[in-house]
């Protein structure tokens, strides 16, 4: 015989959690959807225009890169993109 008018047990959401895994373990074990009162919806509008491509390089190449763009104060993915961007504006 199928109970069912047995009613899920559902713990509460704690108010604080003492760290990440903490929240993490928690949410391992239970399911957002017994919650539907504690979140809430949103809108939100992306536009995912960049693409990232992994091109490879020789170890000089990329030694040069990060030393350049330390000096600049900016990522080397950026200094790569940018120098590129010259050398193709330049072709």
């Amino acid at each position: 015989m199928n109970d069912t008018s047995r009613t899920k047990q559902i713990d509460p959401i704690p108010e604080e959690f003492d760290s990440y895994e903490e929240a993490a373990e928690f949410w391992d074990t239970h399911d957002t959807a017994d919650y539907p009162d504690d979140f809430v919806t949103m809108q939100i509008n992306t536009e995912l225009r960049q693409r990232h491509y992994v091109i490879e390089l020789d170890e000089d190449v990329v030694v040069t890169l990060r030393k350049l763009a330390n000096e600049k104060g900016i990522a080397v993915r950026q200094l790569a993109s940018e120098l590129l961007r010259d050398q193709l504006v330049a072709a």
